[in-house]
């Protein structure tokens, strides 16, 4: 009996040791770009606090989940906006199949703002991969609307570091000749690149 209770207590403190290795050794939370990591904007960048779920977005809407995604938002004095979105899979399979649901997402957004706004114009473009990692790709959704006259631009990139991808969007009045898609890809190198 006296062995038996021995190697009980020897099982249970094995238990908390190897519960506390696990613990100290968790792994690292992805970490977000910082405001002077984007593009340079005619005023300052100024990132918002990190916060739980997904951002309002309607070319990338709840393609991730929200229970295991977090966000940032950027902002400028002027008409520039951005967003960063990072969500780690369980796997890196679903890591993988959450990337080709963002492209797709992305890929047919024009369409789908052009089925909610009737008259809305736009080009969409794919502007590539970009080498980081497990690889990014570079996205822009160009808009105008004639009748109010205002033209908007958007860019997009999704890239993925093993289970953990990460979703940035950019946008601003304009249309493309006039975004910083050069400063776009280099920003989105970095954030793969810091995700871990």
């Amino acid at each position: 009996m006296k062995m038996f209770r021995t190697a009980a207590v020897t099982a249970a403190a094995l238990g908390l040791t190897v519960a506390s290795f696990a613990t100290a050794h968790a792994a690292p939370a992805p970490k977000f770009l910082s405001a002077s990591q984007l593009p340079a904007a005619p005023t300052p960048w100024t990132a918002g606090p990190v916060k739980a779920g997904l951002p309002g977005d309607f070319c990338t809407g709840n393609t991730a989940p929200k229970a295991s995604s977090k966000y940032r938002l950027f902002t400028t004095e002027l008409d520039t906006g951005a967003r960063q979105t990072i969500t780690v899979a369980t796997t890196e399979a679903k890591a993988k199949t959450l990337v080709t649901k963002l492209r797709a997402s992305i890929e047919s957004c024009l369409g789908r703002l052009q089925q909610q706004y009737p008259g809305l114009e736009g080009e969409a473009f794919y502007h590539g991969r970009i080498n980081v990692e497990e690889g990014a790709h570079v996205y822009s959704v160009d808009t105008s609307d004639p009748e109010a006259g205002s033209t908007d631009i958007a860019l997009y990139s999704v890239g993925r570091d093993g289970r953990t991808v990460t979703v940035i969007g950019w946008g601003q009045l304009g249309d493309l000749d006039g975004a910083p898609l050069a400063g776009f890809r280099t920003t989105t190198k970095t954030a793969v690149n810091k995700l871990y």
